[in-house]
């Protein structure tokens, strides 16, 4: 079943966000509290700005997955950088680290991931030459 027919797979989505760029665990493995706390931190997290490019991570495609894991007492916000060596890669996850505290009781990881390498395209919908990027 594709995300177009999966309803809770089109939910598990942010608003605006196109199916094939945004990585996210498979919505049938989640709860529907699970689900709600992570469209919420989603949201919340577009209060982080990369400041050289002035777009919120969430718009970029940088938040890849947000696994809740109680049982541990923690939650993971996997996300990518811009360039491997992202000169703000530190203040964009201490960013992700407060913003994750002020929404959730459990200990917040941030794991940067390698793979994919940030392009475009992995930018919630739109014309990506509006923002000069292409």
């Amino acid at each position: 079943m594709s995300d177009e027919q999966d309803p809770m797979a089109a939910a598990a989505q942010p608003a605006g966000a196109d199916a094939a760029t945004v990585e996210q665990a498979p919505a049938e493995n989640k709860s529907p509290d699970e689900l709600a706390a992570e469209s919420e931190l989603r949201e919340a997290l577009r209060m982080v700005v990369d400041p050289e490019i002035n777009i919120d991570i969430v718009t970029l495609g940088l938040i890849r997955e947000i696994e809740f894991r109680p049982g541990d007492g923690q939650v993971e916000v996997k996300m990518i950088l811009t360039t491997p060596f992202c000169p703000y890669a530190g203040t964009l996850i201490q960013q992700v680290k407060d913003v994750t505290r002020q929404l959730s009781p459990l200990d917040p990881i941030v794991t940067l991931m390698d793979e994919p390498q940030w392009s475009p395209e992995l930018m919630e919908g739109g014309d990506w030459s509006d923002w000069g990027l292409i």
